[in-house]
This record gives C-alpha cells, sequence and structure tokens, in this order.
C-alpha cells in the first residue's frame, strides 16, 4: 500500500463475517534469522481477499502487512529485528467493489490544487450509506477520477454503506491481469488522492468497501541474531 494515504495501519479487533466455509489454517517458517515466511490453507470463495497481520505482543496491536489476493497462499515478512517474537495472523475481507475507470495520464495542463489534495477526507453534503457491506447494492457508486498533476489522480464516490470498516482503493496498471490494493482508507471517506508510479500512467481503478472477517490462528516465532 502507498504510505501516503495509508491509513488502516494497526487495528485491534476482528469481526464476524456471514461466510466462513473453510477454516484457514496458518502456518509461520523461520526460513533465515530474521525472515519469517507465513503459509495458509483454506478460503472462504466468497471473500474479496485476506489481510496479513503482525504484532510483537501477544495481544496485539496488530499492524497490517498487506491486503492479499484470494488465491495468494504464502508472504514473506523480511528483514526482521534480531531476538524479537513476531505473532502472525490471517483474516479474510468482504465487499463489493465498485465499477472500474481507466485512466490515462497525459502531458498537462493541470488545474491548480489545494496542498492537501491527496489527503483522504469525507466531502460533506452526499447521501449517507445505510446499506450492508454484504449486500449486492453496496458497491460505492458514481467513481470519478480527475487528474490532478504529471504523477498525481484524484477520486471521489458515493459511499452507499452504513456499516464499512473502511474502503480500498484498487488499481490495475496496463498489462496486469489483476487488482490489487494501493490504498487503505477510514470508514465514511468519499476522496482521496494517489501519488502514482511509473507503471501506473495507465492503470484502471476501482474503489471497494469492505468488512473483516474472523481472524485465522495466531502463530509466531522469533528472530535470531
Amino acid at each position: 500500500m502507498r504510505a501516503l494515504v495509508a491509513f488502516l495501519l494497526v487495528l485491534t479487533g476482528a469481526c464476524a463475517a456471514p461466510h466462513q466455509q473453510e477454516p484457514v489454517r496458518l502456518s509461520a517458517d523461520l526460513v533465515s534469522p530474521t525472515d519469517v515466511t507465513l503459509r495458509w490453507d483454506g478460503r472462504d470463495p466468497a471473500a474479496a481477499g485476506h489481510v496479513i497481520e503482525f504484532a510483537t505482543e501477544p495481544g496485539g496491536p496488530y499492524t497490517i502487512l498487506g491486503f492479499l489476493p484470494l488465491e495468494q497462499t504464502s508472504y514473506t515478512h523480511p528483514d526482521l529485528i534480531p531476538h524479537t517474537t513476531f505473532h502472525y495472523r490471517l483474516r479474510p475481507y468482504y465487499g463489493q467493489a465498485s465499477a472500474p475507470v481507466d485512466v490515462t495520464l497525459g502531458g498537462g495542463p493541470y488545474p491548480e490544487q489545494e496542498p492537501d489534495w491527496s489527503q483522504p477526507r469525507t466531502i460533506p453534503g452526499g447521501p449517507r450509506g445505510t446499506l450492508p457491506t454484504g449486500s449486492g447494492e453496496a458497491a460505492p457508486a458514481d467513481l470519478k477520477v480527475s487528474i490532478a498533476q504529471a504523477d498525481g489522480v484524484a477520486f471521489s464516490w458515493t459511499d452507499r454503506t452504513g456499516d464499512e470498516e473502511g474502503f480500498l482503493l484498487e488499481n490495475r496498471p496496463a498489462g496486469r491481469p489483476d487488482f490489487h490494493v494501493v490504498a487503505a482508507l477510514d470508514p465514511d471517506i468519499n476522496a482521496v488522492g494517489l501519488i502514482t508510479l511509473p507503471e501506473e500512467r495507465h492503470a484502471a481503478y476501482r474503489v471497494r468497501a469492505f468488512r473483516y472477517g474472523p481472524p485465522s490462528n495466531v502463530v509466531n516465532r522469533t528472530t535470531g541474531e
């Protein structure tokens, strides 16, 4: 996730979700003195993906390492602090994504922007979402995109959910087969900006309201020298 707009970094709770067909079993291996590889099996096909988290205390707080596609079944946490115990868990997340919008960055000119144009915010005056995140009509609507600068894109959308735990901004650069998460945002946010990478000059974007599912078992490993 882009550090500029990734807000949901520390999370301590877990919530129930309406789906959980196959319990996830998480395992961890210390593959070098300071690298841990996590593997898991079992998944709920209704989930949109998984989020992998770690903590350095048994009860948390947990910090998000990444939002991962449902098909991914391993993750390596590299270059860890020596002589430290790391605790890990995996959670599914659920929710509907908006229709994608294609964005091509060009050569300008660009409108003058406020200094904080890229900051996540709630635009006042819009309709207040009331739908449950898991319902079929709950995807964010009216995703709008504007080119803010040579490498910057501004997004806004209509929030239709009343119980989301956050929003995910996802993109699919040209030539890539799948969407991936580029920003995690707090509940009720309906506008944000993104500074793009060179390979994202032409990409499709979408936004997803989401809720977390129940966590997997917790595993831990202690790093060496």
